[in-house]
């Protein structure tokens, strides 16, 4: 993969390339872009098919709020899309995570929508650290983090991933659709103060849009000590409306940076997820990960269960398949909640033939109400 002829290749037609660059469709966007996002939900149905063999729960994304600031083009139809009803409150919140946690999750992650949305995010934190979780992190669009970041720290995360897609404010704009790039950067600059053990940027690379970035967000984030982790847009949700004009492969952003490189095989952080990892030629200290998705699927070693914002207990992104807990929660009885956990793992697909978020339910999830 570091061969000249890779990079050689990816740099063909860059002249072209820029002629043609143009800016990000806005897909869905307006009036016409309206459409519920509730989550359906098909308590002990079967979209995909289950059987699954691989291994028990150890990690889960808790959607803690589906709202969002942001409306970025491969998540949303619209910023007038609509939003969930019935979300949980702290207290039923607390009886989830304690279900969790005994029913076997070592690792959390925090998303959205925004999580730093959430009102009472930093007490949701604390109380995640205070049953003893081996992990603790959270995904944010970093709008909010200049102010939380210190609180967050202090509350017991250890990790932050931060969402970006550009350097540039005025394609940032657009990306987002009305996001402001300053004040992300302003939150970046307060998470490295707080110290947390790992900062991780996530860029959606879209050919057409953002590739001719992916060398630049990389050195800027090396610059700053952290991991810049560069994810193929996948069909899922708005997503499946830009992947056939605008995917590029991790293959192909790997080759783009081939010249800052170690040719050395990509491998994964155990347990932590599907990004595959190679180290910076200049300093082997520093890492770039590539998430992949459309190009190679991961579903057949995934751990993961997903939380939605109403107390769904969702098996897998790509399918709307789940098991409602919310009146477990709420009624305060974790041990019931841990039944329901087994029924919903129990549809999880049997990820040897299940291709994720390639299988034709995904296009029809909401990426933004589930957290991705």
């Amino acid at each position: 993969m570091s061969s000249s002829t890779g990079l050689d290749s990816a740099r063909v037609g860059g002249e072209a390339l820029a002629q043609r660059r143009r800016s990000l469709p806005l897909v869905g966007d307006g009036e016409g872009g309206r459409r519920a996002a509730v989550i359906p939900y098909r308590d002990g149905a079967r979209g995909a098919p289950s059987a699954h063999a691989g291994p028990a729960p150890r990690s889960v994304r808790i959607s803690v709020t589906d709202r969002c600031d942001f409306a970025c083009t491969y998540c949303r139809p619209s910023r007038h899309d609509g939003y969930t009803d019935g979300r949980l409150m702290t207290p039923a919140w607390r009886t989830m995570f304690e279900a969790l946690r005994d029913a076997g999750i070592r690792r959390v992650r925090l998303t959205g929508g925004e999580p730093l949305l959430h009102p009472e995010i930093v007490s949701i934190v604390a109380s995640l650290a205070a049953l003893g979780f081996e992990d603790l992190a959270l995904t944010t669009n970093a709008s909010q983090l200049a102010r939380l970041a210190a609180p967050l720290r202090d509350a017991g995360l250890h990790r932050l991933n931060v969402s970006i897609d550009t350097l540039d404010p005025s394609r940032f704009r657009e990306v987002t659709r009305g996001g402001e790039l300053a004040r992300v950067l302003e939150g970046i600059d307060a998470a490295i103060a707080a110290g947390f053990s790992s900062i991780k940027l996530n860029t959606v690379v879209l050919r057409g849009v953002n590739d001719d970035e992916i060398e630049r967000l990389a050195l800027w984030a090396w610059e700053r000590r952290m991991v810049p982790r560069f994810l193929e847009v996948m069909p899922i949700a708005e997503g499946a409306r830009l992947v056939g004009e605008h995917l590029v492969t991790a293959a192909e952003m790997r080759a783009r940076l081939a010249e800052h490189l170690l040719p050395e095989e990509a491998i994964s952080d155990p347990g932590l997820g599907p990004a595959r990892y190679v180290r910076a030629r200049r300093d082997p200290s520093l890492r770039v990960g590539f998430i992949t998705g459309t190009s190679d699927t991961f579903c057949e070693s995934c751990d993961r269960l997903r939380v939605s914002s109403t107390g769904v207990l969702r098996p897998c992104l790509a399918t709307d398949d789940g098991v409602d807990a919310s009146r477990e929660a709420k009624a305060g009885d974790p041990a019931a909640i841990q039944r329901r956990l087994e029924e919903a793992w129990r549809l999880k697909p049997d990820g040897k033939v299940w291709k994720g978020c390639t299988e034709e339910t995904a296009s029809t999830v909401s990426i933004r109400a589930i957290g991705g």
